[in-house]
């Protein structure tokens, strides 16, 4: 019974060459059909979950990020949010208190209004409550990550691991400002920035799209092994980390496929 939990828990070296060289086909696949280069792969993970939308994304030279001004924000805050909360609570898998949470609340609050307000700008009445800018999206995009990474990084330790740690991944006011602060620096060296700081900054923003969905597809291939609360060393996920990686380069694919299918170009939306 032990050695049938040992397969379930970090699968078989059979198990794991196989999913590693089908997800490696798939990811040969991806690189083989995208645009060229570093920031046309990023702009290739954009493509799946954003409108791009010219006018509402920051530029490179003369080219576009790629993702736009609210989703670069979304995606590194809960990148930087998860990488931050690694450091600060090493897995510990309870939730941000009370007064952590209100904090997250008005987060949310601003990316819909936020969001909201953009939509009406777009309707042929003028319904807007003000003029968007992209620096109001990236304000509130970022705002909108932190609550993410706050949201996943304490369910993913508690699935996972054995011996989680039943303390807040964010304990207090002082530790969520510390990370307010850090994204507050990229959030103006993003919009003040030079090509040095924006084109690292692009290509960890589309990094932060595969590495959020491989988190969150991880821990529903543990959910499915059946595997929750059994592992005690990251060298033991290969088998659901793999999964998890895959199954977020599946559904970037679908979802590629599916809108240049539609669009036949590889630009965003500028049809508004």
């Amino acid at each position: 019974m032990q050695n049938v939990d040992n397969q379930i828990l970090v699968g078989s070296p059979r198990i794991k060459k196989t999913l590693i060289v089908v997800v490696g086909v798939l990811f040969l696949i991806w690189v083989i059909f995208t645009p060229d280069g570093l920031l046309g792969k990023a702009g290739a993970v954009g493509y799946a979950v954003c409108h791009k939308i010219s006018s509402r994304s920051f530029v490179i030279g003369d080219r576009p990020f790629p993702l736009c001004a609210r989703c670069s924000g979304m995606y590194l805050g809960a990148l930087l949010g998860l990488i931050y909360q690694s450091i600060l609570s090493w897995k510990s898998g309870l939730l941000p208190p009370r007064r952590v949470t209100i904090v997250l609340g008005v987060f949310v609050l601003i990316f819909v209004i936020d969001g909201m307000n953009s939509f009406l700008y777009l309707v042929p009445f003028d319904l807007a409550l003000y003029t968007p800018k992209n620096l109001f999206r990236l304000i509130s995009g970022t705002g909108m990550g932190i609550v993410i990474a706050a949201a996943i990084y304490p369910v993913f330790h508690q699935t996972v691991w054995i011996d989680w740690v039943k303390k807040p991944s964010i304990p207090g006011i002082k530790s969520l400002f510390g990370l307010i602060g850090i994204l507050f620096i990229l959030i103006v060296g993003l919009y003040k920035g030079s090509f040095l700081v924006l084109y690292p900054l692009a290509l960890i923003s589309s990094a932060g799209v595969l590495i959020l969905l491989t988190v969150i597809y991880t821990v529903l291939w543990i959910i499915l092994l059946k595997s929750e609360n059994r592992y005690n060393l990251l060298n033991e996920l290969t088998l659901p980390l793999t999964g998890g990686f895959g199954t977020a380069m599946l559904q970037v694919i679908v979802f590629t496929i599916i809108r240049y299918t539609l669009t036949g170009t590889w630009n965003g939306f500028d049809y508004f």
